[in-house]
């Protein structure tokens, strides 16, 4: 009788810890830090009695040792889906709050691995209007934005049709980018456009490596430092690629026309330059790639307020005072981290999403172009100081990150318990 007895325990604990790996399978493979992987499974684990101890989660991969269960999975990231890492996060507190068996649980998780990503049309109109908005926020002019619209739809119909289902991300992002580029660059042939270098930024914007770059820099604060370090070297992989499409493309382009296209740097249109146009453009904008990134419907506009917060000060910083772009972007990034924490509490959602998207505006995307453009034009000595620049930018953002982390989660704790206090009252 005992050894049934101790059987039957045996199995619930290999059921659980089957549970708990299947709930970070689905974290890690939508986008969630490491922490939050390693948090949910906690959570799942420690209520059904099972020693978290067991569980050991690396950026691609999950290890689950048990007496009688052992699991090694090999984890690739396919993509970003925040819906799925919202609804796991929301049903592993469900299951701390005893709402679930075990049966009921892997039941809910299932339905969570079936949810589908966004339709294809929303995907890319969110697309277009990332990439027309982006532009404007980078100084284009209106003409500029409105080829980025329809660059953003070339982008993402091939993304969705060619890239993600058939191609590497080395090949699909090379391909991307120089897709963009020529059809950004004939249109400026064309003269449709007032600068080449703003509509380019803005149409290659969708394929920067948001989630990679910003949960990297989450997990070397939170001391994963091999996850980081491989997410972070993931991002720069995509931004190499992201330069590569681009200097293919004006490669070709001087080969064809017998000389290098002539850009003079960065501008900015006076009229889009205006306080409130950029406002709404960096909402507009930030509300775009939280569609891309698969941010549940309700959250959209907060994603939103996230991004646009930090482009307020952003600008305030770098107009009325004698800010740097380093210090506007450090400054920026403690404001879109701090807004993002007090939302993550207050709709108890994981941080990552409001984060990731709130960032967005902040990613060093210009400084990716100019180094591009400067080496394929031999202007070495600006090529140099463009990417020192943007360098610079992404320390200053791991460093606003990294100091909003290490603010006690007490102070938000109290904020969550007020708010319940006056729901109750």
């Amino acid at each position: 009788m005992t050894d049934e007895k101790t059987f039957v325990v045996e199995d619930q604990t290999s059921e659980a810890m089957e549970v708990a790996t299947m709930a970070g399978h689905i974290l890690l493979e939508n986008g969630a830090e490491i922490s939050r992987v390693e948090e949910t499974m906690d959570r799942i684990a420690s209520y059904y009695r099972v020693d978290s101890r067991n569980f050991f989660v690396l950026s691609n991969g999950i290890f689950s040792t048990g007496r009688r269960f052992a699991s090694v999975e090999f984890i690739p990231f396919k993509g970003t889906q925040l819906d799925k890492v919202v609804a796991v996060n929301q049903l592993s507190r469900e299951i701390e709050r005893g709402k679930y068996s075990l049966s009921e649980a892997r039941e809910q998780l299932t339905k969570i691995r079936a949810m589908k990503s966004k339709p294809a049309w929303e995907q890319i109109l969110a697309s277009a209007l990332g990439s027309a908005f982006f532009c404007i926020i980078f100084g284009g002019s209106l003409m500029d934005s409105i080829v980025d619209f329809f660059s953003g739809i070339l982008l993402y119909f091939f993304v969705l049709t060619l890239f993600a289902p058939r191609m590497s991300k080395i090949f699909g992002n090379i391909c991307g980018a120089a897709l963009v580029t020529l059809f950004c660059l004939l249109s400026y042939r064309l003269g449709i456009g007032d600068n080449l270098g703003n509509m380019i930024i803005g149409a290659v914007i969708p394929l920067i490596p948001g989630v990679s770059f910003t949960n990297g820099i989450r997990d070397i604060a939170n001391e994963d430092y091999i996850a980081g370090m491989t997410r972070m070297l993931d991002a720069l992989m995509v931004f190499f690629c992201i330069a590569m499409g681009v200097c293919l493309v004006f490669i070709i382009d001087s080969r064809i026309s017998g000389s290098m296209i002539a850009l003079s740097g960065m501008s900015v249109d006076t009229f889009t330059a205006k306080v409130p146009i950029q406002i709404i453009a960096a909402f507009i904008g930030t509300s775009a790639f939280a569609v891309l990134f698969g941010v549940p419907r309700k959250y959209y506009f907060i994603s939103g307020i996230c991004g646009t917060v930090g482009w307020i000060v952003f600008l305030l910083l770098t107009r009325l005072t004698n800010a740097s772009v380093v210090e506007a972007s450090c400054a920026a990034t403690i404001a879109v981290a701090l807004s993002a924490r007090t939302c993550a509490v207050l709709y108890k959602c994981p941080i990552t999403v409001f984060l990731i998207c709130g960032i967005f505006p902040l990613v060093p995307g210009a400084g990716i172009f100019w180094t591009s453009y400067y080496v394929v034009a031999n202007r070495l000595s600006m090529a140099l100081g463009a990417g020192f620049t943007a360098i610079k930018v992404t320390i200053a953002i791991i460093l606003g990150i990294i100091l909003v982390s290490e603010i006690p989660f007490k102070i938000w704790r109290s904020l969550a318990k007020r708010k319940k206090q006056q729901k109750a009252m």
